[in-house]
């Protein structure tokens, strides 16, 4: 049985970085607000499936180069976009991790940042600092910049 994570955000920003769950379910509630998904972590399953309640509301999915956002069950009332650099090929689609998106979205955006921008986007919050500092005090090393640091196979 997959864990459903639950995330809320009304008039406010959540983020969630680095190697934050192992879930495979999200549930997402924005409304004026936005929410930041690092989605990156090798314990996440291959099939990630997020179910979104948007209202003039942002969510920014970090993930890897290869990932594939199927977008189809997504339904847009009034404005909205999904804003992605660009997509993987067909190859990568059979090799990466797979984002099912599903729910509403009125007046609203998804961003997805892959690769490179995925790492910038972790790395500007306050959280990379934090990390940062704990891993200086500790002797260890930063993983919200690459979840895959720290993950424990």
């Amino acid at each position: 049985m997959s864990l459903t994570e639950r995330i809320h955000s009304d008039h406010d920003l959540v983020k969630h970085l680095g190697d934050w769950t192992e879930a495979g379910r999200f549930e997402v509630k924005a409304r004026r607000g936005s929410a930041v998904l690092d989605l990156r972590s090798p314990g996440l399953p291959d099939d990630v499936e997020i179910h979104l309640d948007m209202d003039r509301a942002m969510v920014k999915l970090l993930v890897d180069d290869g990932t594939a956002v199927d977008h189809w069950n997504l339904r847009w009332t009034a404005r909205g976009r999904i804003k992605d650099s660009r997509s993987p090929s067909a190859g990568d689609k059979a090799a990466g991790r797979l984002v099912r998106l599903s729910g509403s979205a009125t007046n609203s955006e998804i961003r997805i940042h892959r690769g490179g921008i995925a790492i910038l986007s972790a790395m500007f919050s306050r959280a990379y600092v934090q990390d940062l500092r704990l891993a200086h005090k500790s002797g260890g090393v930063p993983t919200i910049d690459d979840p895959s640091r720290g993950h424990q196979s």
